[in-house]
């Protein structure tokens, strides 16, 4: 019977070592790719797809055969689809891997602002130089995650969803290019939309003093909280901000760029920091506690009633 016992022990002890190691090694697995991909919206991808297999996992073992066979088959569409999205991400995890940089793999990487220009930088770069060749342009940019909706648009234009440089900036508001004559949507780090059609301000003080483009800018400020314009005069050069709907003219490249700073840091910045390992074992931790605290609540309540 003793033996008996031992064995079941050993084997509880062995199942439990088991289950650590291989905890141990997919976090290890994920932070390695975490590592590698490095940016915002590839992390929220990634994070989908590992809640997507837990759920198809959690279907399996609560015995939910067609829940689990919509779900599994669901994380390998979602599969190939990373695979295809992140080519470049994974050839580069695949190289280090080959080379034996195993133990390179779990440095993290921060990158400075000085070596890769932020969003508000682009802007600002492209306005200026806009604004001395006397270049006329209109530009949206959200200060919400939420995105705006196309119904407050004119015309919603032309989708993009381009990645944001000053050069694609001047480019579309050449004069000869079809896309000029309206306005260029920025959401985040990406051009979303051009040629994008806004709704002109009825005020009559604005009407008398001021041509399209700003008029447009106090438009589209005035029905929509979450977003500014930026307008380049065409026959001047000047430079304006458009914010719910009053106009701040003319403006200097620095101030505005640290107007720009200020509302849009939160949504055009990414990571560029990539967490070590203290810090996910102390949010793994700290969720942890939360959860056996609430379980206890949750025995000690039914044991009341």
């Amino acid at each position: 019977m003793e033996g008996l016992q031992q064995w079941v022990s050993d084997l509880i002890a062995n199942q439990s070592l088991l289950l650590f190691l291989d905890i141990g090694l997919v976090l290890a697995l994920t932070y390695m790719v975490l590592l590698v991909i490095a940016e915002r919206r590839t992390l929220w991808m990634v994070r989908g797809f590992i809640l997507l297999m837990l759920a198809a996992k959690a279907s399996e073992r609560l015995g939910l055969d067609l829940l689990f066979f919509l779900l599994s088959n669901l994380v390998t569409g979602s599969a190939v689809a990373m695979a295809v999205i992140l080519q470049s991400e994974a050839r580069r995890f695949l190289e280090q891997l080959g080379r034996g940089e195993l133990f390179q793999l779990f440095k993290p990487k921060a990158y400075s602002l000085q070596e890769s220009q932020s969003p508000v930088d682009k802007v600002v770069e492209a306005v200026k130089e806009l604004s001395q060749n006397r270049t006329g342009a209109l530009l949206i940019l959200e200060t919400s995650p939420t995105p705006m909706n196309e119904r407050d648009f004119s015309v919603p234009g032309v989708k993009l969803n381009a990645e944001l440089s000053k050069e694609l900036i001047q480019t579309i508001f050449q004069t000869t290019t079809l896309l000029h004559d309206g306005a260029l949507l920025i959401r985040g780090d990406r051009i979303a939309a051009a040629g994008v059609i806004l709704p002109i301000s009825d005020r009559l003080d604005a009407s008398r003093q001021l041509g399209t483009r700003h008029r447009a800018a106090m438009g589209i400020t005035e029905r929509v909280d979450q977003c500014v314009c930026i307008v380049v005069s065409e026959e001047t050069g000047s430079i304006s901000l458009a914010e719910k709907g009053n106009l701040q003219r003319p403006l200097t490249s620095s101030k505005l760029k640290e107007l720009l700073s200020s509302r849009l840091t939160s949504t055009l910045e990414r990571d560029v920091v990539t967490p070590g390992f203290s810090s996910i074992f102390k949010s793994l931790h700290s969720q942890s506690v939360s959860l056996v605290q609430h379980l206890f609540n949750l025995s000690g309540f039914r044991k009341k009633t």
